[in-house]
């Protein structure tokens, strides 16, 4: 077999991988699946693209409890025993239930659910360390799972179900994310807000030996009124510096 023969052949297996595991894999299995090709790291680059392309998701922590707290552990702990307890299914009556549920059976929708609750886990801890708790991760995924099972209609086999309802799951997650990070990202132009405006407060106060108005740092500052009022809104009306 040539390089360009092996190398499509090995791309198909790393997605199918990929599939079988929430569309979900680590750089370390692309690596390995790959090793016989020799790839450069600019060419297994260009694999990690192709992927991402596709919304297969690249990489995980080695360990990803790492990132957990004590309290996002003990939850993951009573989670998983929670899960346990649900009834356990073979491949075969899986792909029964996905082929039903594609067919809109209420029903097999529920078992479906049942048989992927384990996968939003999984999946929500390769998510884990970026700013947002475990517990909501996996509400997020479970809600777009719950959602994900009546849209299967469109679906043409039970594989093509299975990665949808992987990508559907990531995507709700790192939807998450985003919207946390842009709450964290607001949060922190705020406080970089405030201590400007008290830290510029301050030396003009200690220059005039008294408090000053907010006209008089604005001036001085370069910061506008209402920027400065802002702040001191955000701040509960504590910089000490002004008269307001």
């Amino acid at each position: 077999m040539n390089e360009e023969a092996l190398f499509a052949k090995t791309l198909e297996q790393v997605r199918k991988t990929a599939r079988d595991q929430g569309n979900l894999i680590s750089e370390e299995q692309v690596r390995e699946a790959f090793s016989a090709l020799k790839l450069e790291d600019a060419q297994l680059e260009m694999v990690y693209d192709y992927l991402r392309a596709r919304k297969v998701g690249i990489g995980t922590p080695a360990d990803p409890e790492d990132d957990l707290s004590d309290k996002e552990k003990n939850y993951l702990q009573n989670y998983l025993e929670q899960l346990a307890q649900l009834p356990s299914y073979s491949p075969g009556e899986k792909e029964a239930f996905t082929l039903s549920a594609m067919a809109g059976e209420k029903d097999a929708r529920g078992k479906l659910i049942e048989i992927y609750l384990k996968d939003v886990v999984d999946i929500a801890r390769l998510y884990t360390g970026q700013g947002v708790y475990l517990e909501d991760l996996i509400g997020e995924g479970n809600m777009a799972l719950t959602l994900g099972v009546t849209l299967l209609g469109s679906a043409e086999s039970q594989e093509e179900a299975d990665g949808f309802l992987g990508r559907i799951i990531m995507e709700a997650m790192e939807e998450h994310i985003r919207e946390n990070s842009d709450s964290a990202d607001i949060h922190k132009r705020v406080r970089n807000r405030v201590n400007r405006v008290f830290l510029s407060a301050r030396e003009l106060s200690e220059e005039l030996h008294r408090k000053v108005t907010v006209e008089e740092l604005a001036q001085e500052s370069g910061l506008s009124e209402k920027q400065i009022r802002d702040a001191v809104r955000f701040c509960g009306s504590q910089i000490e510096y002004l008269e307001l």
